[in-house]
């Protein structure tokens, strides 16, 4: 997001789907590791991801923007052309609510010709994420949470990664509503290629935590709908003031090649019944 300072599944209608029990019992089959985590990426193929691009309809990979090789998806867009806004997301399956996600990326390569400038060196992954089957052709950024990943331009300013962004929607900082679309996180600045683990600590709309190479770098509460920045959106879709407490999550493309390696969750839907109770 920019720096301001395929098939249908049963109710594809709803904002958010089914109940949160539902979406995460289909997971059942998937075998946590010994540290209790899923690999919602299984290194083979996207299969279980499908994409919304702006300007197309949800489930076309146009340019095989999304493709997977070397055991990683890979961010591309050889055929592109010129970029032309089409800014694009790739969606797990289903939706969650209280988890621990674990994602590992790199930059490479060149911005394409024509993405904005703001793009460079900079992804993320989007939760609490409207589902892209309610999003219009044109709409370009779903309505969700953003944690932004930028990476160093060796200028010799710090440009911290694991930020917060909000389009169509706001978050509450240090006991109000943050102010601007995005917040800055603590961390240092990753140069290069170089490989960073970032981590997401979602409870509902409750709390959420940032974590950049095992460093909390930023933390804020009360996801909600609301703000601007997201653009063509249904208007029956958009109700400002709304708690987000479960959503879609989904891999980034705004023009800047990006790997990743690992995305993982760990269901922490244990904690739902505690955290209501503070």
């Amino acid at each position: 997001m920019k720096k301001i300072f395929l098939v249908p599944f049963a109710c594809a209608a709803i904002f958010f789907g089914c109940s949160t029990t539902k979406k995460q019992a289909s997971h059942t089959q998937l075998k946590p590791n010994k540290n209790g985590f899923i690999s919602l990426f299984n290194q083979k193929d996207i299969n279980d991801w499908f994409v919304k691009i702006a300007h197309h309809e949800v489930g076309e990979n146009y340019g095989n923007t999304f493709r997977v090789e070397d055991g990683m998806v890979k961010v591309r867009y050889d055929q592109y052309g010129d970029f032309n806004d089409q800014f694009g997301h790739l969606y797990y399956k289903v939706p969650y609510s209280y988890y621990h996600l674990v994602v590992e990326y790199r930059f490479v390569g060149e911005l394409q010709k024509g993405a904005p400038d703001y793009t460079l060196r900079n992804s993320g992954v989007m939760f609490h994420s409207q589902d892209p089957r309610t999003m219009p052709k044109e709409q370009d950024w779903p309505i969700s949470v953003e944690m932004q990943f930028l990476g160093g331009l060796g200028d010799g300013k710090p440009r911290p990664t694991g930020n917060m962004c909000s389009p169509g929607t706001n978050v509450v900082y240090k006991g109000k509503i943050a102010a601007s679309h995005c917040l800055n996180s603590s961390s240092k600045t990753y140069h290069g290629d170089q490989w960073v683990r970032a981590e997401l600590v979602v409870l509902g709309d409750s709390l959420i935590t940032h974590i950049i190479n095992g460093d909390t770098v930023l933390q804020y509460s009360k996801p909600q709908i609301g703000g601007g920045t997201a653009n063509g959106y249904d208007p029956k879709i958009k109700i400002d003031g709304k708690l987000l407490s479960s959503g879609f999550i989904a891999l980034q493309s705004e023009g800047q090649p990006i790997d990743f390696r690992k995305v993982e969750l760990k269901d922490l839907s244990h904690l739902k019944e505690k955290t209501r109770r503070k």
